[in-house]
């Protein structure tokens, strides 16, 4: 999917914490990738701060957190803190993997973007990022 913009969408695609999976998360990166978008992924055992940290060094987009472990109660609010924290509000954090559907809804009256569950289309979340940003953010 192409954009209308100078560059291409740059997206971070990380694990944070012990969770040793990262299967989900190597199939998103080359969707998004194959999708034209310029992925950088962090790799495992990623902390809120490395991450953020990583997102504002290589100027993102969006944020894409592969969660596994049931710590997303815990990450996805320290990640939306630090973002805060370093003034980056139209930097998109989304995510997925295993949430209970309770939690993606705190999570999303929180502020974060949509959260995918294991199964889902990778075309409905490069398109969903793609929207996002061309909504939310300036080239």
């Amino acid at each position: 999917m192409s954009n209308t913009f100078n560059r291409p969408i740059r997206v971070l695609v990380a694990k944070v914490g012990l969770d040793g999976h990262d299967r989900g998360a190597r199939i998103i990166a080359t969707s998004l990738r194959d999708a034209g978008m310029e992925v950088i992924y962090t790799g495992l055992r990623q902390t809120p701060e490395m991450v953020v940290n990583t997102a504002l060094q290589e100027d993102v987009d969006a944020i894409g957190i592969s969660i596994l472990s049931g710590a997303h109660m815990t990450v996805f609010p320290k990640i939306m803190k630090l973002l805060q924290e370093k003034q980056m509000n139209d930097v998109l954090l989304t995510g997925g993997g295993i949430i209970p559907h309770e939690d993606m809804v705190a999570l999303k009256q929180s502020g974060v973007g949509e959260l995918f569950p294991p199964g889902t289309n990778t075309g409905d979340i490069v398109t969903y990022i793609t929207n996002w940003v061309h909504q939310h953010r300036d080239f």
